[in-house]
């Protein structure tokens, strides 16, 4: 797999080799990611220009796109500078007027002179009662009509690029492309009848109508297709690298975990059961594990991930689980704690804070194995953390926690499982283009007990009654946070808002009630007002977004949200699963300042309708589109050029199973079809699956 195979040459040489692209030119298209022929393949038209030629202009629905034949008559000169230049013009039927502005006439009169027979094609107008063209974008002689296509696409455009020079430069690509070996599955090919890959780019960039262009077409859902199974494919072998790396087998012997069933004062849910299963499957097996457990709030990750530390600690090893923060760190232990009590295990938490000789004696109980579950944040990552025999690393909220960090954490251990939790339930698509490296494991269900939350959309203008339901609340014993949000970019506005409203509740509800948490306090004091809050000393918390991940404080039931129409919908979700985790019914109340919009007001009824995650984060995918809904920069998500992940999420489903099935059956790609997949990869510039392949 050394280097690009020499099929492929033509289509990687500079743009300035395509006709009529010269240097200035080339620099342009560079600032639409247009380097290559190859580029300019995948840069597809997004609109068509019917060209048909028609006898006459009579009778057709103005303004319209018009080409047709005429006789050339009168010329009129602008009268004055910036005025306009008119030209007569007859066609079988009736007349017409050619419009120029800052036409000169020398040029005019030698392109177009008076008694000459041309084709004009452009968009025609009504005047003042007169039918117009402006401009035409065609005018050639009759023998040289035939170089206006019947059918125009029209090419996304930069400055200093016209529609005629990227027509041009798209055709003389075309015209380089070679015939490659197929790499799509054929039953798969026969099911939806795609045609062949150039075949498939020579239509796509020669749409007939609007039909053409939709994502349907079978032209452009193959080449979609090409494009998300060459990713999936670059995950798969990714995957396959990462298991040839021996794992550890940890079996269970089920002697802790049934101490802990037992105790447990509900049965798993059927969920939690095929989690469980799934990762005590992966433990088993010499391969390395590398799961995403995907649990929608209050879905009992908490019971699934001890169960998995457990496999680790009955198998004779140890375990770990990390933290983003030190305060998640502490909700962990909290919520391990109780079970590791009656599984019998020894439990410990390391967090920054540790020192000492406090922190050396952690260390040393950890190097011999006396610890055996391990709590902490990336504290854990220093040199020297030492384990007797780490078997799984549990890694929470991946989006802090990247590829690289997974790998570290693997060398702790050599060989140890790795499980990544997220509370952000993604949809499927995305979770395919996100992790289609890993496994993934989902809890769909609640564990009973947990009362849903009555939530209520209440406009800004009802703030005193608000206020009232809250001091009643308060009386009765409950607490409450009061969600902020970020009015804009700037920190200092963000404060304002939360201070300003800090203020506003201590003085009608009473001094010691109200605490602040925002992002620019230091983190002890964040961390002091935090506690004062799960302690009960305040029971009223008013914070900007920083609560929205793992906080834990059973006996708050109320959450208001205020400007709720100006949160994403994910977020409004994980901020409404902070409250429900007592036994009291608790509400959500989002507050929005009318006038709502269309796109708020549906917001917001989708999570008055539903508490389920996904369907959640489905809707907010088709509303907001992939790249805002992670905000693509640190997400990691590739950019399609054709593929459209909304749109087109079981597509990518196919591509991940295609890509792993033909990996089982060629793991080094020398199959003619494997053959085939490797020019794919090049093509696609999927270099880290390139040199993934050469290394294996």
């Amino acid at each position: 797999m050394s280097g690009r195979p020499e099929i492929l040459f033509p289509l990687f040489a500079g743009a300035e080799t395509l006709q009529g692209v010269g240097p200035k030119t080339a620099l342009s298209l560079a600032q639409i990611e247009i380097e290559t022929p190859r580029d300019l393949l995948f840069s597809l038209p997004y609109s068509v220009v019917d060209r048909r030629r028609r006898e006459t202009i009579r009778g057709v629905d103005l303004p319209a796109v018009i080409t047709v034949e005429v006789t050339i008559g009168s010329h009129r000169p602008a009268r004055n500078r910036g005025g306009a230049y008119r030209i007569h013009a007859e066609d079988a039927e009736t007349g017409f007027q050619l419009v120029f502005f800052h036409g000169r006439s020398r040029y005019l009169e030698a392109q177009l002179p008076e008694g000459a027979r041309r084709v004009v094609s452009g968009k025609l107008e009504l005047f003042d009662g007169l039918a117009q063209m402006v401009h035409p974008d065609h005018m050639l002689p009759v023998e040289a009509a035939h170089e206006i296509p019947e059918f125009e696409p029209v090419y996304s455009l930069t400055h200093g690029v016209t529609q005629k020079t990227m027509y041009k430069a798209a055709q003389s690509a075309l015209s380089r492309m070679p015939e490659l070996a197929e790499w799509i599955d054929p039953a798969q090919m026969l099911k939806e009848a795609w045609p062949a890959w150039h075949e498939a780019l020579q239509t796509a960039h020669a749409p007939r109508g609007p039909d053409d262009l939709d994502l349907q077409a079978p032209a452009r859902a193959r080449l979609a297709y090409d494009e998300l199974f060459s990713h999936q494919l670059t995950l798969a072998l990714a995957r396959q690298t990462e298991r040839k790396v021996r794992g550890l087998q940890s079996k269970a012997t089920g002697r802790m975990q049934s101490r802990v069933l037992k105790a447990l004062p509900y049965h798993p849910t059927g969920a939690q059961a095929r989690a469980i299963a799934e990762i005590s499957a992966d433990m088993a097996s010499d391969k390395r594990m590398n799961r995403l457990l995907q649990g929608d709030v209050g879905s009992g990750k908490t019971l699934v991930a001890f169960m998995a530390l457990l496999v680790a600690v009955e198998a004779g090893g140890q375990g770990v689980m990390m933290a983003p923060t030190g305060i998640l760190a502490q909700q962990h232990m909290e919520g391990l704690a109780p079970l590791a009590e009656d599984a019998g295990v020894v439990i410990e938490i390391l967090t920054g804070r540790d020192k000492g000789a406090e922190r050396k004696a952690k260390l040393a109980a950890l190097k011999r194995g006396d610890i055996q579950i391990l709590v902490g944040t990336h504290a854990v990552f220093q040199q020297d953390v030492e384990f007797r025999d780490l078997r799984l690393a549990i890694v929470d909220e991946q989006h802090r926690f990247g590829v690289r960090q997974r790998m570290e954490l693997a060398e702790k251990g050599k060989g140890a499982d790795v499980l990544v939790m997220t509370a952000t339930p993604i949809p499927r698509s995305l979770a395919l283009a996100q992790y289609g490296d890993m496994d993934v494991s989902v809890l769909d269900e609640k564990p009973p007990g947990r009362k849903p939350v009555k939530t209520a959309v209440i406009s800004t203008e009802r703030m005193q009654e608000v206020v009232d339901h809250l001091r009643q609340a308060i009386s009765e014993g409950r607490q409450c946070y009061w969600v902020c949000p970020l009015v804009d970019e700037s920190e200092l506005s963000d404060l304002t808002a939360a201070e300003e409203r800090f203020k506003h509740l201590r003085a009608i509800l009473g001094e010691g009630t109200v605490g602040l948490v925002h992002g620019q306090m230091p983190p002890a004091e964040k961390d002091a007002a935090m506690a004062a809050f799960q302690a009960g000393q305040t029971k009223v918390l008013v914070a900007t977004t920083v609560i929205e991940v793992g906080v834990n404080v059973p006996n708050a039931s109320i959450m208001v949200i205020e400007r709720a129409e100006i949160f994403g919908l994910a977020q409004l979700h994980q901020l409404r699963g902070r409250v429900g985790r007592g036994s009291a019914q608790s509400t959500c109340l989002l507050m929005y300042q009318p006038p709502l919009t269309e796109g708020g007001r549906k917001r917001l009824e989708v999570l008055r309708e539903t508490e389920d995650g996904f369907r959640i984060s489905e809707t907010d995918l088709q509303m907001r589109g992939a790249g805002d809904m992670i905000g693509t920069a640190q997400s990691g998500l590739p950019r399609f050029r054709i593929a459209d992940l909304e749109r087109q999420a079981g597509l990518m489903a196919v591509a991940q199973s295609d890509a792993r099935s033909l990996l089982a059956a060629d793991p080094t790609l020398e199959s003619s079809r494997g053959k085939a997949a490797r020019v794919l990869l090049w093509l696609m510039k999927q270099d880290q699956a390139i040199r993934l392949i050469s290394v294996g």
